[in-house]
């Protein structure tokens, strides 16, 4: 796993009224990942967008399109999104019947792979697939809505997967997503996490300075 802390700002908290000019400016400030929430209605409560707003927003930067399906029958999907510029695939294992193959769907689409587990989800649904994935994605609030409170108890289980890797000696990213701000980004680092994806505190704080706040989860120690 790398050292390096990665930042992933997640497009949630942008401006929709203007998203190419926020995906513009965060690749300006200094975001290492662009993080993109993709809700169906059904797997979670709430509604996003689809594959074609991540195609119109790919040609506005080069870096990494890191984009989260929390949809129902994730397999119809994957090639959708791939073809729009996905370039790290994340699903949840309860949104497929076959964990393996969805997997590989991902990989035939030339995609890095994710497994992303909820707050409640075990950690037995995404180890028996370390080796073949590329990112495991914690959930530390109820996957559905931006602007929730960080939850401290998942903490425990990104120790427990970051254990699992380091013992396998596992080339895997740790992300966490939920809540994290400048005040508990230290302690999912100090728990194995190396990609934060933050919206409220990136877009809102210190007067939407973005690349101050990028810096400040960055380098908090």
């Amino acid at each position: 796993m790398s050292n390096s802390i990665k930042i992933s700002p997640s497009i949630l908290s942008a401006d929709f009224s203007k998203l190419g000019e926020e995906v513009i400016s965060l690749d300006k400030a200094g975001a290492d990942y662009i993080h993109v929430d993709v809700m169906d209605g059904h797997f979670v409560p709430n509604i996003t967008i689809g594959p074609e707003v991540i195609k119109n927003l790919r040609p506005l930067t080069k870096k990494t399109f890191d984009v989260h399906l929390m949809i129902s029958q994730v397999d119809r999907h994957i090639e959708g999104f791939a073809n729009a510029g996905a370039d790290i695939i994340t699903f949840h294992p309860e949104a497929t019947d076959d964990v393996k193959k969805t997997i590989n769907l991902i990989k035939k689409n030339r995609k890095k792979v994710g497994i992303s587990l909820k707050p409640k989800s075990s950690i037995s649904l995404v180890k028996d697939y370390l080796e073949e994935i590329d990112l495991v994605l914690i959930m530390s609030v109820e996957p559905g809505f931006g602007g929730q409170k960080f939850m401290p108890e998942v903490i425990e289980k990104l120790k427990e997967i970051k254990k699992i890797v380091t013992e396998k000696n596992l080339n895997i990213d740790l992300e966490i997503d939920g809540g994290i701000n400048f005040s508990n980004c230290k302690s999912v680092k100090e728990a194995g996490a190396n990609v934060l994806v933050s919206g409220s505190a990136i877009f809102n704080e210190n007067n939407g300075d973005l690349k101050k706040n990028i810096n400040l989860l960055r380098e908090a120690s």
